[in-house]
């Protein structure tokens, strides 16, 4: 049980200084709350980071929203950044095969769920009666609750074959989407959180799935803008402040750093990773049984950069089948990159090649680009590189939900934030985004900005 928070009109120390603790943070500070936030690592954006190769401003990784991504979105717009993303004006994803002429999965303007009929007729990847079939599936997963937890007790991967759905259209149509926004494949992804995904994105609404991304690294869009609107609001940010432990007592909060200094507050939001929420929160502030991060787990993504000295993807980005490469996106402009092409191959679900070197790799997706993109056959590589997230997301299993807390604790005045808590969504920026605002306005007693899920794409 969760006891009301109340309205916490001191000083508030966020704790953690990813999407979530951003959110949170500049929420409360707009509301006229005194804000501390604490990061412990050097910089700003927790998951979506920037990092500095050579020359370049690199991203940890290739991270995506889409239309309905509303809170997300909104983030954005608070930061006045909004010019620097690209949101596509339909949902257009080409797809390639090596050995098959390309395909696309991208909407018409006809309603939904009309709006993919005309690319489903024609999916290449696929035959007329698996093609029929998919159909079948999709409008049948319209009709599944997400919110019943009997839901996310079972596999998306046990529903599309009771659906109909052979291995070839999982790997050719529901992998194809549901790995880069799961990270993890139908077998092992929880129906609930497929559902979610699928439906607020492909099956509800027609622009949903419209796909967005950053026209530039990261740390500009998020870090520092964030920073910024935090010192205009009067919020205080520290980073290299590594919180050690967290003591309630009669006067509020000590928040200890591992430096040895500490800070009062009258509230706390723990916008840190399961492990470390586990290790900080008090005995009791929420319900769910000792080892709940272990269970909860973790799930790797690997991005694998190849610098060509010449063009060889025309396209933002594409999809790939019968290949490792995933998706791979065009990351010139938003690295810096002055001659030839840097492109960037997304590994999600990354367990087996999160502990494989460098050269493993590259002699992985060398050849692999090369079967896929004509032109790199003959370019020259002049450089590879690789980030790895072993924690990018928690893992999305059946039964995961229950290990996923709400944003207030049973301790007044401490209330936590992340992807990994229960927002409805799978760990993505949407979910972040999500978890702050839940958090603020459970400290602030007010209600949450969107507090109906499904209602976003409604």
């Amino acid at each position: 049980m969760t006891a009301a928070v109340g309205d916490a009109p001191g000083r508030v120390v966020v704790v953690g200084g990813g999407l979530a603790g951003l959110t949170a943070a500049i929420a409360l500070a707009d509301a006229g709350r005194p804000v501390l936030l604490l990061e412990g690592s050097p910089r700003l954006g927790g998951l979506t980071r920037s990092y500095r190769h050579g020359d370049l401003l690199v991203d940890n990784g290739q991270h995506v929203f889409l239309r309905c991504c509303d809170r997300y979105r909104a983030f954005l717009e608070r930061l006045g950044v909004t010019s620097l993303v690209h949101l596509q004006p339909r949902l257009d994803v080409p797809v390639l095969e090596p050995g098959r002429p390309p395909a696309r999965l991208r909407r018409t303007g006809l309603p939904a769920p009309l709006h993919l009929s005309r690319s489903l007729a024609t999916y290449g990847p696929l035959s007329l009666r698996q093609r029929l079939a998919a159909v079948r599936g999709a409008l049948a997963l319209t009709r599944v609750d997400p919110a019943d937890p009997a839901t996310d007790q079972r596999s998306f991967g046990e529903w599309l074959a009771e659906h109909g759905q052979d291995p070839r259209t999982v790997a050719a149509l529901w992998d194809l989407v549901g790995i880069a926004t799961l990270n993890a494949p139908a077998g092992q992804a929880s129906l609930a959180l497929a559902a979610t995904v699928f439906q607020l994105g492909l099956l509800n609404t027609a622009d949903a799935g419209d796909i967005g991304w950053a026209m530039v690294p990261l740390a500009r869009l998020h870090a520092e803008p964030a920073a910024a609107a935090l010192a205009a609001a009067g919020a205080e940010v520290r980073t290299g402040a590594r919180v050690d432990g967290l003591v309630r007592d009669p006067d509020g909060w000590r928040v200890q750093l591992r430096s040895g200094a500490e800070e009062r507050a009258d509230a706390v939001v723990l916008a840190v990773p399961p492990p470390q929420a586990e290790q900080l929160l008090p005995a009791g502030a929420v319900d769910l049984p000792a080892g709940w991060a272990e269970q909860l787990g973790a799930s790797p993504i690997v991005n694998v950069h190849v610098v060509y000295d010449r063009q060889v993807l025309t396209e933002p980005f594409v999809a790939a089948l019968g290949s490792p490469v995933q998706f791979a996106f065009d990351r010139t402009e938003q690295v810096g990159l002055a001659t030839g092409q840097c492109i960037g191959v997304s590994l999600s679900a990354a367990d087996a090649f999160i502990d494989l070197p460098t050269a493993q790799l590259r002699a992985l997706i060398e050849p692999a680009l090369a079967a896929l993109l004509p032109p790199a056959r003959e370019a020259v590589v002049t450089d590879v590189f690789v980030t790895r997230e072993r924690a990018a997301t928690f893992r999305p299993k059946p039964g995961s939900a229950a290990l996923r807390p709400g944003a207030a604790t049973a301790v007044p005045g401490l209330v936590v934030a992340g992807a990994w808590t229960d927002t409805g969504w799978p760990a993505t920026m949407e979910g972040a985004v999500r978890s702050g605002e839940g958090a603020a306005a459970a400290l602030l007693s007010i209600p949450s900005p969107r507090p109906d899920i499904l209602g976003a794409a409604a």
